[in-house]
């Protein structure tokens, strides 16, 4: 029987061993952080360690980093906060997560779209132009711009973005949720004002997330009550989520997924061969993310074949109720009906060459019979 092959780890990676370990531990100790007892301090012991582990994969100090419930709270925090401070007015890149997109209608300010090249980049110039014509009676500038996308793996120039917004004093929010683990992060050196990561996305628990912000932002807590994550998130901490989290930063690093570039790129020069477009193939990605259309052959039924033949992939992103829709992303990016008939592939920290090659073969095999059933009926149709 041939063995299951899972290559959707841009929606969850497998939970490494040792953060199962380290949640264990903690389930086990047991304790409440606010506790000044022996084992409420092991528990406070632990959420620090994590958060220092956490601030390391980021390069931030660890006093900014602040765990959440996830990345959809770590950015709604960020959204919210600026437009406590003045906000009226936010640009938000097309091709933001729903996490953002969503917590920036939701906020009650006005909201505009930073325009993205075919390939999947954001337009600086358009960016640059904008913020030089900014009304001040719109308040502080706010820019969302992603570290990586992820859809398409398709690396942002957050640095130079950082430039543009802060000629104009605004403040940049970075989710690097995608992108944490699979290239060098330094916060502080990209200029970024708030960036936010999770625990799922490098090896982790679901339910856990941080955000660190930097020295021009300014935090307003969204959950009241106790004096917790030093008074910005209120509620007893998730010591086992915070534990895998940080288990899994020290050991989520470039070097184990820097081979899968090569497979990745193997398999799109097979699947161009057959028809198939790449998308962001122009542009600097992420090396365990392949995202490609075929024409005429529907994301759902693509999906489903593979399920069947043990290979689980995604149209896109996973955070849209288990529906297959067309992606925002490839949209804001020109591909017009391609966006329907697109898929995700991602491998993570334990995925093989073979695995690769697997969903190659899974993939030509059900393309083979989807062109074979649709030839009759194109030959009716002449």
């Amino acid at each position: 029987m041939t063995r299951a092959v899972y290559l959707d780890c841009n929606a969850t990676v497998p939970v490494r061993p040792e953060a199962a370990a380290a949640i264990a531990r903690a389930l086990e100790a047991g304790g409440n952080p606010s506790s000044v007892h022996a084992v409420g301090r092991a528990a406070r012991a632990t959420v620090e360690n994590a958060r220092a582990a956490v601030a390391d994969l980021i390069a931030a100090p660890p006093q900014t980093v602040v765990f959440t419930s996830g990345g959809t709270e770590a950015n709604a925090l960020a959204v919210e906060s600026a437009v406590a401070v003045g906000a009226r007015r936010l640009i938000v890149s097309a091709i933001e997560h729903d996490s953002v997109l969503e917590a920036a209608k939701a906020s009650g300010a006005a909201v505009e779209v930073l325009p993205v090249t075919s390939d999947g980049v954001a337009d600086l110039g358009w960016l640059a132009e904008r913020l030089f014509r900014w009304d001040a009676a719109d308040g502080k500038p706010f820019v969302a711009l992603m570290l990586a996308n992820n859809e398409t793996g398709v690396i942002q120039p957050v640095k130079a973005a950082s430039e543009i917004v802060r000629a104009a004093d605004g403040w940049l929010h970075v989710d690097a949720i995608q992108a944490a683990g699979k290239m060098v992060i330094d916060s502080r050196g990209i200029g970024v004002d708030t960036l936010t990561v999770s625990a799922h996305k490098i090896g982790g628990p679901q339910g856990a997330g941080a955000l660190t912000f930097g020295p021009r932002a300014t935090l307003s807590r969204r959950l009241h009550g106790g004096g917790q994550e030093r008074g910005r998130r209120a509620g007893t901490e998730n010591v086992p989520g915070i534990a895998g989290f940080g288990a899994a930063a020290k050991l989520a690093n470039t070097r184990e997924l820097a081979p899968q570039a090569a497979w990745r790129d193997a398999v799109a020069a097979k699947l161009k061969a057959q028809g198939c477009v790449i998308m962001g193939e122009g542009a600097e990605r992420l090396p365990q993310t392949l995202c490609f259309a075929t024409p005429g052959y529907a994301s759902e039924l693509q999906v489903m074949a593979l399920d069947l033949a043990g290979v689980m992939v995604s149209a896109g992103s996973a955070c849209s109720s288990g529906k297959v829709k067309a992606s925002h992303v490839l949209s804001a990016m020109g591909q017009g009906e391609l966006a329907s008939c697109a898929l995700r592939v991602s491998g993570g920290w334990n995925t093989s060459e073979a695995d690769w090659n697997r969903f190659f073969e899974a993939w030509s095999e059900a393309h083979s019979r989807h062109a074979a059933r649709r030839a009759p009926a194109a030959a009716g149709v002449a």
